[in-house]
């Protein structure tokens, strides 16, 4: 059912006085606008509340919506989850959006920040890691390793975003930080310091608590095995943006493994023999063993490097009868190696995390020992996901633990238990390998998460799905169906932007088709006289990494050969939050991005004037899981075109042209340089569901729209 703008028949008595001129939130935010859209999707989220239903909800640029959601889930009550798609949201909401509102409306309402363990220190390796500065590659690391000792003393959380001198992505991270193989849990010696713990406590006993899509969906694989302290129980769950739920859950109902992680285990479990269990075995020999049998499986996919994308599925794997030799080694040796760990658990809780960590990856190894390669149609899908969860493989390991003590045996069975549960979801899946420069890793994913996602709902619990694009010209029935929820109310709230005043769409004439060769130079072309009209910055969006670094290449040699001296900023030369960092501090920067450029930016007023699209943003068909879907659609009679690429493109390039506007004062040109927009008959649907922006084909009604809304002093 799709409501557009219909206030519901019970309101709050409340609600609306929120949102008043003279209102609590007017009082006390500078600048603030009542805005009608916003009262609406207020009214509609409290009704969802009080009757414990599912509202998806389209909220436009603009509108408002995270305090469409805050208001409501301050004023009724209730304990409240709110998840949101990125770390980086996460942080902003709790730290800036949620203190703001709570204040403004002076209710007595607490609130509580959880991440996954991998965002906190944890004590217990970090001071293993002091004891072994052997371990540390080099200078830099040393300092690191200084910073985080000091950090973990003095901080109240842990959370290592609050530590910004250490990239995100530095390696000590992850030997500062737990897992859940390697936690000790109750066994650590600094249990009562854990930040997890503290963490995990503090958002039991708070009235509002926000998480990450990522960590949603952790517990939500934990909770179909019957561990339940990861999140607590809530009254509502609300989603923001929710479109990036469907690629979450696929991500996170799925599993890999790759040689990396075969070598760490390798190591981590002759360290700990050595230390604690000398005696036991010839460590040295067992981490050989593995160590060779991982090298052995990166061998053998060898005839991957020919492939194109250097990925193939499990059943259309070249020279399968040496992959699976390879594997059936490894998955042998592994066996051995946890046997060996789980018979001396008992000694040491590092020798218990390796046995776990071993399991889990027996486990994970299990699955792919059938079914074969069917030659049908249906190659790609494994009806029989998850039947060896429990085989004889997985249980070998708990039998393994009989050497020891009890508690270390059940230890054992509870990693093949929380390891099952990763397998918890049933129906067809793809298995694929991909072959890295230094690494193989093979992937599984379920080709539906529609089941298990819409499972995990409690009953009498609200839910509230909204992001700005979850429509296709809204038709909401691609996303809800994805996720299960057939049976949600639907609205869409529309934008309070001018539009067509503040924005033109330009698709250029005369552009190459988009597989030609010529195609990105003629793009680049285009974009240069816009560029130099254009008096603010520029972020061009591309559908794929190689044609980011083609595009970056031609501008910066378009620029050189014209004289501009304009910075080039490209995706890969630093990390996201650095290149837009810089973006906003330099004068007419250009930035070329891929696919985590296309959304969560916001970069208001003439810091940016013009964004471009390559090409009509369709997923790749050689991506395995795609693949899968589609050969599964079409095996049913649909049309997977139709049903599925067109609405995804559709939606992702909705959250492109999003990045132009942002404000009301906001203007610019948004650029699709694929004519399929408007020279296909399916472009009809694409461009409708854009904001309606003016429209030209015209390079010179494009230049004319700069030259009218810019000073016209703007130089290089």
């Amino acid at each position: 059912m799709e409501v557009i703008f219909a206030p519901p028949a019970m309101l709050h008595p409340d609600i609306t006085e929120f949102f008043a001129p003279d209102g609590p939130l007017a009082q006390a935010l500078p600048g603030y606008l009542r805005r009608d859209a916003q009262v609406d999707l207020a009214q509609a989220i409290e009704r969802t509340m009080a009757q414990r239903g599912t509202l998806v909800a389209e909220a436009g640029t603009g509108i408002g919506k995270t305090w469409a959601y805050l208001v409501p889930a301050f004023a009724r009550g209730g304990k409240v989850l709110v998840s949101t798609g990125t770390r980086t949201l996460q942080d902003q909401l709790y730290a800036r959006d949620l203190p703001r509102v709570r204040a403004a409306l002076a209710l007595p309402v607490t609130a509580a920040l959880l991440k996954g363990r991998g965002n906190y220190v944890c004590h217990y390796h970090l001071d293993r890691l002091q004891g072994d500065e052997r371990a540390l590659k080099n200078r830099a690391e040393i300092a690191q390793l200084r910073q985080i000792q000091v950090f973990a003393n003095i901080s109240k959380t842990g959370d290592r975003a609050d530590l910004a001198q250490i990239p995100e992505d530095a390696d000590i991270w992850q030997r500062v930080t737990s897992t859940r193989e390697n936690c000790l849990g109750q066994d650590c010696p600094r249990i009562r310091d854990c930040f997890v713990v503290k963490a995990r406590r503090q958002a039991q006993e708070a009235d509002v608590v926000v998480v990450n899509h990522a960590l949603f969906m952790a517990d939500m694989v934990l909770r179909e095995e019957g561990v339940t302290d990861l999140l607590p129980e809530v009254d509502t769950v609300i989603f923001d943006e929710a479109h990036q739920l469907p690629d979450t859950a696929t991500r996170f109902l799925g599993n890999s493994v790759s040689t990396h992680q075969l070598l760490d285990f390798g190591r981590t479990m002759e360290a700990a023999g050595l230390a604690y269990a000398r005696e036991a075995a010839k460590w040295g020999d067992v981490s050989r063993e593995v160590e060779t049998a991982a090298r052995e499986l990166r061998l053998a996919c060898a005839s991957l490097e020919r492939v194109p994308g250097r990925k193939a599925t499990f059943e259309a794997m070249p020279e399968p009868e040496v992959f699976d030799a390879a594997l059936a080694v490894l998955r042998k040796t592994l066996e051995a190696a946890t046997r060996a760990l789980a018979g001396v658990a008992e000694k040491h809780p590092d020798l218990m995390a390796a046995a776990r960590g071993g399991a889990d990856l027996v486990t994970r190894l299990s699955r792919w020992a059938s079914p074969g390669r069917p030659g049908a149609t249906e190659a790609a899908l494994d009806p029989g996901w998850g039947s060896d969860a429990n085989g004889p493989e997985a249980q070998a390991v708990a039998e393994a633990a009989e050497p020891a003590v009890a508690a270390a045996r059940e230890a054992a069975q509870a990693v093949l238990r929380e390891a099952a549960a990763e397998a918890s979801w049933t129906g067809p899946a793809v298995r694929w390998v991909e072959h890295g420069q230094h690494h193989v890793r093979l992937h599984a994913a379920p080709l539906s998460v529609a089941q298990a996602f819409s499972r995990h709902r409690k009953p009498g619990q609200a839910w509230i799905l909204t992001s700005a694009t979850l429509s296709v010209h809204g038709d909401f029935n691609h996303f809800t169906s994805q996720l299960g929820l057939d049976d949600a109310e639907t609205g869409r709230w529309e934008s309070p932007f001018d539009y067509a005043t503040q924005g033109l769409l330009y698709v250029p004439q005369g552009m190459p088709e988009p597989q030609s060769p010529r195609f990105v130079e003629r793009f680049v072309e285009t974009l240069m006289p816009l560029l130099e009209a254009s008096p603010g910055g520029a972020l061009v969006l591309c559908t794929t990494l190689r044609a980011v670094e083609r595009v970056a290449e031609g501008l910066k040699d378009a620029c050189e050969d014209a004289g501009h001296e304009w910075p080039i900023l490209r995706q890969g030369e630093a990390t996201r939050r650095d290149l837009l960092e810089r973006f906003v501090k330099l004068k007419h920067p250009v930035l070329v991005g891929s696919a985590s450029f296309w959304e969560g930016i916001d970069l208001p007023g003439d810091v940016l004037t013009l964004v471009a699209i390559d090409k009509l943003p369709f997923a790749p068909p050689d991506d395995p899981v795609i693949e899968a879907r589609l050969r599964a659609c079409r095996a049913r009679g649909g049309n997977p075109f139709e049903q599925y690429q067109l609405p995804e493109a559709a939606i992702a390039l909705k959250q492109g042209a999003g990045r132009l506007i942002r404000t009301e004062s906001d203007w610019g040109v948004l650029v699709v340089g694929d004519a399929r927009l408007v020279e296909k008959p399916y472009g009809k649907r694409l461009w409708r569901g854009l904001p309606p922006f003016a429209r030209t084909r015209d390079m010179d009604a494009a230049l004319a729209f700069y030259a009218r809304r810019s000073s016209g002093t703007f130089q290089d």
